[in-house]
Protein backbone atom coordinates (compact mmCIF):
# COMPACT_ATOMS: atom_id res chain seq x y z
CA UNK A 1 0.00 0.00 0.00
CA UNK A 2 1.43 3.17 -0.77
CA UNK A 3 2.14 6.09 1.70
CA UNK A 4 -0.36 8.31 3.14
CA UNK A 5 0.79 11.61 2.75
CA UNK A 6 -0.84 15.58 4.21
CA UNK A 7 -2.80 16.20 7.51
CA UNK A 8 -5.44 14.95 9.53
CA UNK A 9 -7.08 16.42 12.24
CA UNK A 10 -7.26 13.72 14.82
CA UNK A 11 -11.02 14.20 15.16
CA UNK A 12 -11.22 13.69 11.58
CA UNK A 13 -8.97 10.24 11.64
CA UNK A 14 -11.70 8.13 10.48
CA UNK A 15 -11.38 9.85 7.00
CA UNK A 16 -7.67 9.14 6.64
CA UNK A 17 -8.20 5.15 7.56
CA UNK A 18 -11.46 5.12 4.95
CA UNK A 19 -8.77 6.57 2.38
CA UNK A 20 -5.82 4.14 2.99
CA UNK A 21 -8.38 1.33 2.96
CA UNK A 22 -9.74 2.48 -1.20
CA UNK A 23 -5.94 1.89 -1.85
CA UNK A 24 -5.48 -1.27 0.47
CA UNK A 25 -8.89 -2.39 -1.73
CA UNK A 26 -7.06 -1.50 -4.82
CA UNK A 27 -9.26 1.18 -5.77
CA UNK A 28 -7.22 3.57 -6.58
CA UNK A 29 -3.54 4.68 -8.51
CA UNK A 30 -3.68 7.79 -7.09
CA UNK A 31 -6.17 10.59 -5.02
CA UNK A 32 -6.65 13.11 -2.81
CA UNK A 33 -9.24 14.21 -0.18
CA UNK A 34 -9.75 17.04 1.46
CA UNK A 35 -11.80 18.78 3.91
CA UNK A 36 -12.43 22.06 5.72
CA UNK A 37 -14.94 22.77 8.72
CA UNK A 38 -15.19 26.44 9.10
CA UNK A 39 -13.35 27.25 6.45
CA UNK A 40 -10.03 25.72 8.19
CA UNK A 41 -8.69 22.41 6.56
CA UNK A 42 -8.98 19.07 8.80
CA UNK A 43 -8.33 16.82 6.19
CA UNK A 44 -5.95 17.27 3.45
CA UNK A 45 -4.19 14.09 2.39
CA UNK A 46 -2.75 12.65 -1.34
CA UNK A 47 -1.07 9.08 -1.89
CA UNK A 48 -0.12 6.94 -4.60
CA UNK A 49 1.09 7.39 -8.37
CA UNK A 50 -0.10 10.26 -10.42
CA UNK A 51 0.47 8.26 -13.92
CA UNK A 52 0.58 4.27 -14.67
CA UNK A 53 4.12 4.99 -14.86
CA UNK A 54 4.65 5.33 -11.10
CA UNK A 55 5.50 8.51 -10.57
CA UNK A 56 4.34 9.70 -7.19
CA UNK A 57 1.00 11.66 -6.91
CA UNK A 58 2.61 14.83 -4.73
CA UNK A 59 1.37 17.55 -2.74
CA UNK A 60 0.44 19.94 -5.88
CA UNK A 61 -0.63 17.05 -8.61
CA UNK A 62 -3.50 18.62 -10.64
CA UNK A 63 -5.47 16.15 -12.69
CA UNK A 64 -8.14 17.02 -14.68
CA UNK A 65 -11.79 16.86 -12.67
CA UNK A 66 -14.38 16.41 -15.36
CA UNK A 67 -17.97 17.81 -14.07
CA UNK A 68 -16.77 18.49 -10.89
CA UNK A 69 -15.96 21.74 -12.93
CA UNK A 70 -19.19 22.48 -13.23
CA UNK A 71 -19.39 23.92 -9.71
CA UNK A 72 -16.93 26.30 -10.25
CA UNK A 73 -18.88 27.37 -13.64
CA UNK A 74 -22.38 27.77 -11.41
CA UNK A 75 -20.22 29.54 -9.09
CA UNK A 76 -18.65 32.20 -11.44
CA UNK A 77 -22.27 32.47 -12.96
CA UNK A 78 -23.80 32.97 -9.45
CA UNK A 79 -21.38 35.68 -8.53
CA UNK A 80 -22.20 37.73 -11.96
CA UNK A 81 -26.13 37.72 -10.48
CA UNK A 82 -24.67 38.58 -7.40
CA UNK A 83 -23.14 41.62 -8.61
CA UNK A 84 -26.19 42.80 -10.43
CA UNK A 85 -25.32 41.85 -14.04
CA UNK A 86 -27.73 38.48 -14.19
CA UNK A 87 -31.17 37.97 -13.51
CA UNK A 88 -31.71 33.89 -13.17
CA UNK A 89 -35.54 34.79 -14.56
CA UNK A 90 -34.13 36.30 -17.92
CA UNK A 91 -33.78 34.93 -20.75
CA UNK A 92 -30.45 33.86 -21.97
CA UNK A 93 -30.95 36.06 -24.84
CA UNK A 94 -31.06 39.39 -22.74
CA UNK A 95 -27.52 39.13 -22.57
CA UNK A 96 -26.67 36.72 -25.77
CA UNK A 97 -28.85 37.91 -28.43
CA UNK A 98 -27.72 35.24 -30.96
CA UNK A 99 -29.25 32.83 -28.83
CA UNK A 100 -32.57 33.12 -29.51
CA UNK A 101 -32.48 31.47 -33.05
CA UNK A 102 -34.82 28.29 -33.73
CA UNK A 103 -37.08 28.35 -30.82
CA UNK A 104 -34.84 29.51 -27.89
CA UNK A 105 -36.15 32.59 -27.06
CA UNK A 106 -38.08 31.11 -23.99
CA UNK A 107 -34.93 29.54 -22.27
CA UNK A 108 -34.33 31.40 -19.03
CA UNK A 109 -31.21 31.88 -16.96
CA UNK A 110 -32.10 29.06 -14.51
CA UNK A 111 -33.26 26.56 -17.31
CA UNK A 112 -29.34 26.70 -18.16
CA UNK A 113 -28.21 26.43 -14.34
CA UNK A 114 -30.81 23.50 -13.77
CA UNK A 115 -30.15 21.37 -16.63
CA UNK A 116 -33.35 22.32 -17.66
CA UNK A 117 -33.05 24.36 -21.04
CA UNK A 118 -33.13 21.09 -23.95
CA UNK A 119 -30.23 22.32 -25.22
CA UNK A 120 -28.70 19.09 -23.39
CA UNK A 121 -25.83 18.06 -26.13
CA UNK A 122 -24.56 19.44 -29.75
CA UNK A 123 -26.90 18.94 -32.92
CA UNK A 124 -25.63 18.43 -34.80
CA UNK A 125 -23.28 16.20 -33.07
CA UNK A 126 -19.32 17.97 -32.73
CA UNK A 127 -15.90 15.80 -32.31
CA UNK A 128 -13.98 16.63 -29.55
CA UNK A 129 -11.68 19.03 -30.70
CA UNK A 130 -14.12 21.50 -31.89
CA UNK A 131 -14.75 22.34 -28.10
CA UNK A 132 -11.53 23.68 -28.40
CA UNK A 133 -12.50 26.94 -30.85
CA UNK A 134 -14.69 28.29 -28.22
CA UNK A 135 -16.69 31.17 -30.66
CA UNK A 136 -17.59 28.12 -32.97
CA UNK A 137 -18.76 26.21 -30.02
CA UNK A 138 -20.88 28.45 -28.44
CA UNK A 139 -22.17 29.98 -32.50
CA UNK A 140 -22.96 26.17 -32.90
CA UNK A 141 -25.36 26.05 -29.62
CA UNK A 142 -27.07 29.62 -30.60
CA UNK A 143 -27.84 28.15 -33.48
CA UNK A 144 -29.49 25.06 -32.36
CA UNK A 145 -33.08 24.10 -31.88
CA UNK A 146 -33.69 22.98 -28.08
CA UNK A 147 -34.44 19.10 -27.77
CA UNK A 148 -37.66 19.82 -25.48
CA UNK A 149 -40.03 23.00 -24.30
CA UNK A 150 -37.24 24.94 -21.65
CA UNK A 151 -37.98 24.41 -18.21
CA UNK A 152 -40.43 21.15 -18.97
CA UNK A 153 -37.93 18.70 -18.63
CA UNK A 154 -34.38 17.85 -17.22
CA UNK A 155 -31.56 16.43 -18.71
CA UNK A 156 -28.07 16.62 -17.66
CA UNK A 157 -26.32 19.27 -20.04
CA UNK A 158 -22.87 17.05 -19.99
CA UNK A 159 -21.12 19.35 -21.80
CA UNK A 160 -23.56 21.89 -22.90
CA UNK A 161 -24.09 23.73 -19.91
CA UNK A 162 -20.48 24.93 -19.38
CA UNK A 163 -20.41 26.64 -23.06
CA UNK A 164 -24.31 28.60 -22.00
CA UNK A 165 -22.72 29.46 -18.10
CA UNK A 166 -19.46 30.39 -19.95
CA UNK A 167 -20.70 32.72 -22.70
CA UNK A 168 -23.30 34.53 -20.12
CA UNK A 169 -20.44 35.38 -18.24
CA UNK A 170 -18.12 36.21 -21.73
CA UNK A 171 -21.22 38.44 -22.20
CA UNK A 172 -21.60 40.40 -19.14
CA UNK A 173 -18.29 40.67 -17.98
CA UNK A 174 -16.12 40.82 -21.00
CA UNK A 175 -14.05 38.40 -20.01
CA UNK A 176 -13.88 34.45 -20.56
CA UNK A 177 -15.08 32.18 -18.01
CA UNK A 178 -11.82 31.05 -17.28
CA UNK A 179 -10.23 34.29 -16.66
CA UNK A 180 -13.49 35.68 -14.76
CA UNK A 181 -12.80 32.44 -12.12
CA UNK A 182 -9.28 33.18 -11.97
CA UNK A 183 -9.09 36.65 -11.03
CA UNK A 184 -11.95 36.66 -8.86
CA UNK A 185 -11.93 33.31 -7.18
CA UNK A 186 -8.71 31.15 -7.89
CA UNK A 187 -6.48 34.07 -7.35
CA UNK A 188 -7.92 35.86 -4.23
CA UNK A 189 -8.80 32.17 -2.11
CA UNK A 190 -5.18 30.78 -3.84
CA UNK A 191 -6.53 28.05 -5.09
CA UNK A 192 -4.91 26.00 -7.47
CA UNK A 193 -7.86 24.98 -9.64
CA UNK A 194 -7.75 26.23 -13.61
CA UNK A 195 -10.61 26.39 -16.16
CA UNK A 196 -7.94 26.54 -19.15
CA UNK A 197 -4.61 25.33 -17.79
CA UNK A 198 -1.47 26.98 -18.82
CA UNK A 199 1.10 25.70 -20.18
CA UNK A 200 3.79 26.01 -17.35
CA UNK A 201 1.52 23.39 -15.14
CA UNK A 202 1.43 20.34 -17.44
CA UNK A 203 4.84 18.74 -15.62
CA UNK A 204 2.29 18.26 -12.25
CA UNK A 205 -0.74 17.06 -14.31
CA UNK A 206 -1.82 13.58 -13.39
CA UNK A 207 -3.18 11.08 -16.26
CA UNK A 208 -6.55 9.71 -15.58
CA UNK A 209 -6.82 5.89 -15.82
CA UNK A 210 -9.74 5.45 -18.37
CA UNK A 211 -12.69 3.26 -18.12
CA UNK A 212 -13.91 0.90 -20.55
CA UNK A 213 -15.27 2.90 -23.78
CA UNK A 214 -19.15 3.77 -22.73
CA UNK A 215 -18.94 4.53 -26.92
CA UNK A 216 -17.56 1.00 -27.76
CA UNK A 217 -20.52 -1.22 -26.06
CA UNK A 218 -23.94 1.30 -27.55
CA UNK A 219 -26.05 -0.02 -29.52
CA UNK A 220 -28.81 1.81 -31.98
CA UNK A 221 -31.23 1.40 -29.40
CA UNK A 222 -29.40 3.15 -26.53
CA UNK A 223 -28.33 6.12 -29.60
CA UNK A 224 -31.63 7.01 -29.48
CA UNK A 225 -32.19 7.65 -26.07
CA UNK A 226 -31.60 10.83 -24.68
CA UNK A 227 -28.55 9.79 -23.08
CA UNK A 228 -27.20 8.13 -25.90
CA UNK A 229 -27.86 11.70 -27.83
CA UNK A 230 -26.57 13.48 -25.26
CA UNK A 231 -23.06 11.36 -25.15
CA UNK A 232 -23.15 10.85 -29.06
CA UNK A 233 -22.87 14.64 -29.43
CA UNK A 234 -20.12 15.13 -28.68
CA UNK A 235 -17.74 11.53 -27.96
CA UNK A 236 -15.18 11.41 -25.33
CA UNK A 237 -12.90 8.35 -23.46
CA UNK A 238 -10.94 10.52 -21.38
CA UNK A 239 -7.72 10.10 -23.42
CA UNK A 240 -8.60 13.41 -24.60
CA UNK A 241 -7.24 14.96 -21.12
CA UNK A 242 -3.70 14.45 -21.82
CA UNK A 243 -3.35 16.37 -24.37
CA UNK A 244 -2.05 20.23 -24.41
CA UNK A 245 -5.28 20.96 -26.82
CA UNK A 246 -7.40 19.92 -23.95
CA UNK A 247 -5.54 21.13 -21.21
CA UNK A 248 -5.92 24.23 -22.38
CA UNK A 249 -8.85 25.22 -23.56
CA UNK A 250 -11.77 26.93 -21.71
CA UNK A 251 -14.39 23.57 -21.12
CA UNK A 252 -16.09 24.85 -18.51
CA UNK A 253 -18.44 21.75 -17.61
CA UNK A 254 -15.53 18.86 -17.65
CA UNK A 255 -12.13 20.39 -18.34
CA UNK A 256 -11.07 22.05 -14.86
CA UNK A 257 -7.60 20.82 -13.40
CA UNK A 258 -7.28 21.11 -10.38
CA UNK A 259 -7.09 18.46 -6.76
CA UNK A 260 -8.84 18.44 -3.54
CA UNK A 261 -7.90 20.93 -1.74
CA UNK A 262 -8.01 23.71 -4.37
CA UNK A 263 -11.86 22.29 -4.99
CA UNK A 264 -12.68 21.92 -1.05
CA UNK A 265 -10.98 25.94 -0.50
CA UNK A 266 -13.48 27.26 -3.07
CA UNK A 267 -16.43 25.69 -1.63
CA UNK A 268 -15.57 25.79 1.96
CA UNK A 269 -16.40 29.83 1.17
CA UNK A 270 -19.86 28.78 -0.10
CA UNK A 271 -20.14 26.86 3.02
CA UNK A 272 -19.25 29.72 5.49
CA UNK A 273 -22.31 31.56 4.16
CA UNK A 274 -20.18 33.41 0.90
CA UNK A 275 -16.81 34.52 2.52
CA UNK A 276 -13.88 33.00 3.53
CA UNK A 277 -10.44 34.61 5.11
CA UNK A 278 -12.19 37.90 4.36
CA UNK A 279 -12.53 37.16 0.62
CA UNK A 280 -16.01 37.84 -0.16
CA UNK A 281 -17.52 35.64 -3.44
CA UNK A 282 -21.24 36.15 -2.76
CA UNK A 283 -23.70 37.57 -0.76
CA UNK A 284 -26.12 35.37 1.46
CA UNK A 285 -29.23 35.75 -0.21
CA UNK A 286 -27.49 34.80 -3.96
CA UNK A 287 -25.81 31.86 -1.70
CA UNK A 288 -29.77 30.94 -0.85
CA UNK A 289 -30.98 31.07 -4.46
CA UNK A 290 -28.47 28.10 -4.88
CA UNK A 291 -30.30 25.78 -2.28
CA UNK A 292 -33.69 26.35 -4.18
CA UNK A 293 -35.07 23.71 -6.06
CA UNK A 294 -35.49 24.62 -9.68
CA UNK A 295 -36.77 21.23 -11.01
CA UNK A 296 -36.87 17.96 -9.96
CA UNK A 297 -37.93 13.99 -11.01
CA UNK A 298 -36.21 12.09 -13.99
CA UNK A 299 -33.59 13.10 -15.56
CA UNK A 300 -33.76 11.84 -19.11
CA UNK A 301 -30.07 11.58 -19.52
CA UNK A 302 -28.57 10.53 -16.05
CA UNK A 303 -31.81 7.80 -16.44
CA UNK A 304 -31.89 8.31 -12.57
CA UNK A 305 -33.83 11.06 -10.40
CA UNK A 306 -32.61 14.69 -9.21
CA UNK A 307 -33.37 17.24 -7.72
CA UNK A 308 -31.32 20.45 -8.88
CA UNK A 309 -30.92 24.21 -7.47
CA UNK A 310 -29.23 26.47 -9.25
CA UNK A 311 -26.29 24.80 -10.67
CA UNK A 312 -25.84 22.30 -8.05
CA UNK A 313 -27.65 19.34 -7.11
CA UNK A 314 -29.59 19.38 -4.11
CA UNK A 315 -30.16 16.32 -1.15
CA UNK A 316 -32.03 13.14 -2.57
CA UNK A 317 -32.20 9.70 -2.25
CA UNK A 318 -28.82 9.37 -4.52
CA UNK A 319 -26.71 11.04 -2.33
CA UNK A 320 -28.80 11.47 0.80
CA UNK A 321 -26.65 13.96 2.73
CA UNK A 322 -27.70 14.37 6.52
CA UNK A 323 -28.83 18.14 6.14
CA UNK A 324 -30.60 20.00 3.74
CA UNK A 325 -28.79 23.08 2.77
CA UNK A 326 -26.34 20.75 0.63
CA UNK A 327 -24.71 21.77 -2.82
CA UNK A 328 -22.94 19.19 -4.19
CA UNK A 329 -21.56 17.77 -7.60
CA UNK A 330 -19.49 15.02 -8.95
CA UNK A 331 -17.12 14.67 -12.13
CA UNK A 332 -17.17 11.57 -14.53
CA UNK A 333 -14.90 8.99 -13.06
CA UNK A 334 -15.51 9.35 -9.15
CA UNK A 335 -14.52 12.83 -8.49
CA UNK A 336 -17.00 14.62 -5.69
CA UNK A 337 -17.67 17.92 -3.85
CA UNK A 338 -20.23 18.45 -1.39
CA UNK A 339 -20.94 22.08 -0.34
CA UNK A 340 -22.82 21.78 3.56
CA UNK A 341 -23.87 25.04 4.71
CA UNK A 342 -25.60 23.72 7.95
CA UNK A 343 -22.18 21.98 8.74
CA UNK A 344 -20.04 24.64 7.30
CA UNK A 345 -18.26 22.05 6.02
CA UNK A 346 -16.59 21.41 2.19
CA UNK A 347 -15.55 17.92 1.05
CA UNK A 348 -13.26 17.06 -2.41
CA UNK A 349 -12.36 14.27 -3.74
CA UNK A 350 -10.26 13.79 -6.82
CA UNK A 351 -8.98 10.59 -8.25
CA UNK A 352 -6.62 9.49 -11.75
CA UNK A 353 -8.23 6.01 -12.15
CA UNK A 354 -11.75 6.88 -13.36
CA UNK A 355 -14.78 4.43 -12.27
CA UNK A 356 -16.75 2.56 -15.13
CA UNK A 357 -19.78 3.94 -14.13
CA UNK A 358 -21.24 7.44 -14.97
CA UNK A 359 -22.99 7.28 -11.00
CA UNK A 360 -22.44 4.67 -7.98
CA UNK A 361 -18.85 4.96 -7.53
CA UNK A 362 -18.19 4.49 -3.47
CA UNK A 363 -15.27 5.54 -2.77
CA UNK A 364 -15.69 9.28 -2.56
CA UNK A 365 -18.69 8.38 -0.91
CA UNK A 366 -17.38 6.08 2.01
CA UNK A 367 -15.05 9.36 2.81
CA UNK A 368 -17.76 11.98 3.25
CA UNK A 369 -19.47 9.56 5.46
CA UNK A 370 -16.46 9.21 7.25
CA UNK A 371 -16.31 12.56 7.11
CA UNK A 372 -19.81 13.28 8.11
CA UNK A 373 -19.28 10.62 11.32
CA UNK A 374 -16.44 12.59 12.35
CA UNK A 375 -17.76 15.64 12.51
CA UNK A 376 -20.85 14.45 14.26
CA UNK A 377 -18.74 12.20 16.55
Amino acid sequence: MPEIHGTTDPAFAAVRDAFAANFEEGLEVGASVAVTVDGKPVVDLWAGDRNPAGDPWEEDTIVNVYSTTKTMAALSVLMCADRGLVDFEAPVATYWPEFAANGKEGVLVKHVMSHSSGVAGFDPAIPVEALYDWDATVAHLAAQTPWWDPGTQMGYHAVTQGFLQGEIVRRVTGRSIGTFFRDEVAGPLGADFHIGLDAEHDHRVGDLVPPPDRMADMTPDAAATMSGRVLLSCPMDATETVTREWRGAEIPAAGGTGNARSVARVHAAMACGGSVDDVTLLGPDTLEAALVPQISGHDQVMDADFTYGMGFGLPNDLLPLPNPRTLFWGGWGGSLAIIDLDARLSFAYVMNRMAPELMGDQRGGTLAMAAYMALLS
